[in-house]
């Protein structure tokens, strides 16, 4: 840790700001907060906020499931970074000691998105089924434009919940889904971009700005291609697509089959990604909490091993936790999509340390 990180943590509080149901509750949550974590998520899974109180005086009331709670978090003096709006999902009240544990999760995900349905989808675009799904939800959609004119020749949403059903388009088509703030976003991994098209700043993290770390490269997942089946309405026939090269030995094969030889190809192309990706992952711990880093953002490191410091990461996932007047922010990180990736990709295909 830096001189200037350990003078901040001593001289500087963290800082937050939560309402609930409108009503700003932080005076009355200072003296008794014991712990705030806030775990930002890609894909599927919603944001989650857990936040555990103090009730020794046995004076607090238990909020009522599907309160909204609004979140800001940040350090004393410093602009508050908004993180949305949660809904109340769990309530607790345990001791000794007596604590109360509220743990909420995205307001925008709703239990309607939870309930099966019943839906073929015909010569659709990805951008027209994700706008249809977001409309029924009174959410807007935020669709990468890379992604919304992707052609979808069929595909059938049987008994199946619509966040089950994104879910697994975000997966052929390795793309993030997540809602936040009432909008439905959707848009491509690790491209470095806000759905928008604007470039995200690259952060750019030494090993001084952290507490500690965990580097993992896996072999599991060393897959050199990927294959995926279609069937040839023509002909008749199943074929297939594969992306990696013919020649390699390690393929991975996808169980389902699609619609198109475009549709195979989309899903074999993103699993190929996936399996990049994970090849190497890491954890990182920060000396002092970030509240303005979030999934998505382009990582590069220094300080390190000089294969860790020349991978191009991407954040997976971000847990700031404020507790005893500290704030410390947790990344998991996985290598992000770049061609300069190429030669770590080809020394993880090959064994390297």
């Amino acid at each position: 840790m830096s001189d200037s990180q350990v003078d901040k943590k001593r001289a500087v509080q963290a800082d937050y700001r939560v309402s609930l149901n409108g009503k700003d509750l932080s005076s009355i949550i200072a003296p008794r907060l014991i712990s705030l974590t806030l775990r930002e998520c890609r894909g599927g899974n919603s944001d989650t906020l857990d936040i555990v109180l103090d009730d020794s005086k046995n004076d607090l009331a238990i909020p009522k499931r599907g309160a909204d709670i609004k979140l800001s978090i940040g350090w004393a003096g410093e602009s508050l970074v908004d993180k949305g709006t949660f809904k109340v999902d769990e309530a607790e009240a345990s001791g000794a000691p007596d604590i109360i544990t509220i743990r909420a999760k995205s307001a925008s995900m709703t239990n309607e998105m939870h309930v099966r349905r019943e839906k073929s989808w015909h010569g659709q675009t990805l951008g027209a089924i994700v706008g249809a799904i977001a409309g029924r939800h009174s959410l807007k959609a935020a669709v990468a434009a890379t992604l919304a004119k992707v052609a979808i020749d069929h595909i059938d949403q049987t008994h199946e919940s619509d966040m089950s059903f994104l879910t697994r388009l975000a997966k052929r088509y390795d793309a993030v889904m997540n809602v936040k703030d009432m909008r439905l976003l959707f848009m491509p991994i690790g491209t470095g971009k806000t759905v928008s098209g604007q470039a995200l700043t690259v952060l750019n993290l030494t090993r001084s700005s952290g507490d500690g770390h965990r580097y993992h490269v896996a072999q599991r997942e060393s897959y050199t291609a990927v294959r995926a089946h279609w069937h040839s309405n023509a002909k008749g026939k199943r074929k297939s697509v594969i992306v990696g090269g013919e020649n390699n030995k390690n393929v991975k094969v996808l169980p389902e089959d699609y619609a198109s030889e475009a549709e195979a190809r989309a899903a074999a192309e993103a699993e190929f990604a996936r399996t990049q990706r994970s090849q190497a992952t890491m954890s990182y711990k920060l000396a002092c909490g970030r509240a303005e880093l979030f999934p998505e953002m382009p990582v590069t490191v220094t300080g390190f091993k000089p294969e860790i410091d020349a991978t191009p990461w991407l954040v997976k996932e971000a847990t700031h936790t404020i507790a005893d007047g500290g704030f410390e922010t947790s990344l998991e990180l996985e290598v992000r999509d770049d061609p300069t990736t190429e030669r770590h990709r080809s020394h993880f295909r090959k064994g390297g340390r």
